[in-house]
């Protein structure tokens, strides 16, 4: 798998999890713990 297919694949788990990741963002910059998100397959 060449670089430019590993990023696209990283993209597309970031946009199918963004609400998650925002979340945890907002979690984490407040001292509280954070969920755990599927990883990417």
């Amino acid at each position: 798998m060449t670089t430019n297919n590993k990023h696209r694949l990283v993209q597309a788990w970031i946009e199918l999890h963004r609400d998650e990741l925002i979340a945890n963002w907002s979690l984490a910059v407040s001292g509280q713990n954070i969920y755990s998100i599927d990883p990417l397959k």
